[in-house]
């Protein structure tokens, strides 16, 4: 440990105006920007949250208004101060922050006068503004007490509690635009829609459990599922859990576009369209960070554009996931991209052959059924091995016949487990990957129709319709595989 007190000392705190001009080129877009401010709302108790603008050129203003707990003075310039909390400290498990930037460099990003006007409880309107321009021209970082507009304090009196963030002179958003030009007007309204569809998708799991209500320019901002979650025909695969159930991973096939309306097919495919929302959506606390991202596994193609996959994390793996400043980037600790990749491996598969419409897609009915593969990639000791699911129907009935010795079946299971050649494997299906056939594919095939048709009368004894026991039939790996089989029986 260095003994400080012996060794010379200069000051270099950093040159205010180049300080915060920097802050200005973080990266955010207006829409992870608006999105930054939303999460400070929800983590202040906001139930609802008012995104409302006005055009008026270059003088066009934009203020994001909350109902939550609202600050005094004190508390609100601690707020506006610049790394006011310690990216380590200890935080609530629904807290959304972490940096104490994101206020800050969100509104600098966007805009060059930032004034907050907050309200607490049984107290009156407080505010302070940050102006860029000031800060330049007196080198100090210094908080003005100024208003733009008494309109804005006047809002708040009529609430309980709550805080507006306003953003003047946003001038990278109208920069060389025009107030009476109707093609500048048309270009602001598109940003501002782009806005209004990310934080659809952005806070959809807040807004579809009813925790937060957001409004655009007073209307009701509804949710966007990428999952389509509610749509009866898309496949849920089983929960993962991972980095000791911290972690959730659980994947999605959308339906075909034959299993949906036009409208409901045009709602899905999001602001960006079909294949680019396909891939791992991760979030932190229910808050959507990364959205429609293969993390550099594989490329988005046609034909897996139905997979989506979610990530779930909790607030306290930022540092493992290197989740950023803007809440837009995260990245999976080294260790787990293998299980990730093997995962999305399995929903990719299904996608392609939902997208190939072979009849795969399950009765809308019935959709709810999980899917059974016969192999299961599991971490022991820290590595890879792959076992066979013996909750798979066709490995429970086998053991479970009165005629078999479970244990003499396990150990036989086992023996094929830990042999399989997965280096070998793995080096075949990167160098020729067009030559990996399927599951009995230029094969006798009976066989494993008669195993469906065992199991299709099993079913069907037990009480259950024939649409039923064909649904269930093709969750399971590998029937689903040959529904024009299935549905013959």
């Amino acid at each position: 440990m260095l003994d400080y007190s012996q060794i010379e000392t200069t000051p270099a705190e950093p040159e205010a105006g180049s300080m915060i001009e920097t802050f200005r080129a973080i990266g955010y877009n207006l829409e992870t920007a608006i999105a930054d401010i939303i999460d400070n709302s929800i983590s202040a108790g906001a139930k609802n949250v008012w995104i409302d603008f006005e055009w008026k050129g270059t003088s066009t203003w934009i203020a994001i208004r909350d109902d939550g707990s609202g600050m005094n003075s004190e508390e609100l310039i601690r707020a506006m101060r610049p790394g006011s909390r310690n990216p380590n400290e200890t935080r609530s498990i629904h807290d959304l922050g972490r940096f104490g930037l994101g206020l800050k460099t969100a509104s600098f990003s966007q805009c060059r006068n930032l004034c907050v006007i907050s309200k607490k409880k049984d107290s009156c309107p407080v505010y302070w503004t940050w102006d860029l321009d000031f800060v330049n021209r007196s080198g100090k970082w210094n908080l003005i007490k100024y208003l733009p507009d008494p309109l804005f304090e006047l809002q708040l009196k009529d609430q309980e509690s709550g805080t507006i963030v306003l953003w003047n002179d946003i001038d990278r958003l109208v920069a060389g635009l025009t107030e009476d030009n109707k093609a500048s007007l048309e270009k602001f309204l598109n940003r501002m829609d782009q806005v209004k569809y990310h934080l659809a998708m952005t806070f959809h799991r807040y807004i579809g459990n009813n925790k937060i209500r957001l409004w655009f320019q007073g209307r009701e901002v509804k949710a966007w599922d990428p999952f389509l979650i509610n749509e009866s025909a898309t496949q849920k695969f089983p929960e993962e859990p991972l980095q000791g159930a911290k972690v959730k991973l659980r994947g999605y096939v959308l339906p075909h576009k034959s299993k949906l309306t036009e409208i409901s097919f045009k709602e899905a495919e999001g602001p960006n369209g079909w294949n680019a929302h396909q891939g791992f959506y991760i979030y932190r606390n229910e808050r959507l960070l990364l959205a429609g991202d293969w993390l550099g596994m594989f490329r988005k193609e046609e034909h897996f554009k139905l997979a989506r996959i979610m990530i779930d994390l909790p607030n306290n793996l930022d540092e493992d996931w290197q989740i950023d400043i803007k809440k837009s980037v995260a990245r999976p600790p080294l260790n787990l991209r293998e299980l990730l990749k093997a995962y999305a491996s399995k929903v990719r598969s299904q996608a392609v052959e939902v997208y190939r419409h072979k009849g795969k897609v399950l009765q809308r009915k019935y959709a709810s059924l999980e899917f059974h593969a016969v192999w299961l990639e599991k971490v022991r000791h820290g590595k890879r091995f792959y076992h066979i699911n013996r909750d798979h129907p066709l490995i429970k009935d086998l053991m479970q016949h009165p005629q078999v010795n479970p244990a003499a079946v396990n150990d036989i299971l086992r023996l094929v487990e830990e042999t399989v050649p997965v280096p070998l494997i793995t080096i075949k299906e990167s160098e020729h990957p067009e030559q990996q056939g399927q599951p009995y594919e230029n094969t006798d095939i009976k066989p494993l129709i008669r195993k469906a048709g065992e199991l299709y009368s099993i079913l069907t004894t037990q009480g259950k319709p024939r649409e039923e026991a064909i649904a269930v039939l093709l969750t399971i790996e590998p029937f689903n595989l040959y529904p024009e089989y299935i549905q013959t029986l």
